[in-house]
């Protein structure tokens, strides 16, 4: 049973779940069983300044990372790749025999290097799919929670530890479902990444520069299509099918919402398209398959980043 758990990455996912399980386990299990793991300069900041979600206050119970004596039952991972292996190291103190840990990152490596430090039979593969958060400063505002897909790598039934998580998501009204085949399933989300995020990036627009027929919409599934071809080489095996998958969930999304590469780009910050575009042009190298598209949106969302710097 997980009784106490903790968040490391108050992003959109982060502030997104993480004050819904704050607000269940504090009614259902107990105050304090809940935590978020943050340095002193932003547990300052989130507590100065506040943590909004659709307006209203989320009252969050912050530890350093150097602290002691809070061993969670679940780890929650929603930091950006580029804060992976920090997080790794802060969360070690809150980390024993029996915790599970949950990456709530994009792409396909995270829950590697998680397990490379604490072990794969602790790590719960996941993909967050569905959402339409967008974050403004210390404001996240939301019109589709979306769900957290969870599973084993491949087997015919749960696992008990997935049965762990799926029994406290149920507890905290945590939106979710159950993919046997999360090998499969992370590759696909990826390749939906790879669409989306850049493109509305390259366009500079907003969910409805693809939502509808068009350039945009051409240019997201082509490079969806690369990531496609590359799975086949990767023993993933990708179809067409996986592809059209995407296009409902995509629509359902809010028009006006923005994807998390997207927002980056409007806050001038560093990017996830090394994550994205660059790894599928390394892979397609690997591989000796052609990633035009790709390379393309590699170049032009680079361009955008280094006008930052001038």
């Amino acid at each position: 049973m997980i009784e106490k758990a903790a968040l490391i990455g108050l992003g959109a996912l982060g502030i997104l779940f993480g004050e819904r399980i704050k607000i269940n386990m504090e009614n259902k299990i107990r105050n304090g069983a809940f935590r978020v793991i943050a340095d002193g300069e932003r547990i300052g900041r989130y507590t100065s300044q506040g943590i909004y979600s659709n307006g209203s206050l989320c009252d969050f119970e912050y530890m350093e990372p150097q602290e002691k004596g809070f061993t969670a039952d679940l780890i929650l991972v929603g930091v950006k790749e580029k804060g992976l292996d920090s997080a790794i190291e802060s969360i070690e103190n809150f980390v024993g025999p029996h915790t599970l840990i949950i990456s709530m990152l994009n792409g396909i490596s995270s829950e590697e290097k998680i397990g490379e430090r604490y072990g794969m039979d602790r790590v719960i593969p996941c993909v967050a799919q569905g959402m339409d958060a967008c974050r403004h400063g210390n404001r996240l505002e939301f019109h589709n929670t979306g769900v957290l897909v969870i599973g084993d790598w491949d087997s015919e039934e749960p696992s008990d530890k997935v049965k762990r998580v799926t029994e406290f998501f149920d507890a905290c009204e945590v939106p979710y479902e159950v993919d046997c085949r999360m090998n499969r399933k992370l590759w696909n989300k990826f390749m939906l990444n790879v669409g989306v995020n850049q493109v509305v990036g390259y366009y500079e627009g907003d969910y409805s520069t693809v939502q509808n027929p068009g350039e945009a919409r051409d240019m997201m599934i082509a490079a969806m299509e690369e990531v496609k071809t590359i799975s086949e080489h990767a023993g993933i095996n990708l179809t067409g099918d996986d592809v059209d998958y995407w296009m409902p969930v995509l629509g359902s999304l809010n028009p006006a919402g923005k994807p998390s590469l997207r927002q980056d780009l409007e806050a001038g910050r560093e990017t996830e398209v090394e994550l994205f575009a660059g790894t599928v042009i390394k892979l397609g190298r690997e591989y000796g398959v052609g990633t035009p598209v790709n390379d393309e949106l590699y170049r032009r969302i680079r361009e955008i980043e280094n006008s930052f710097k001038k």
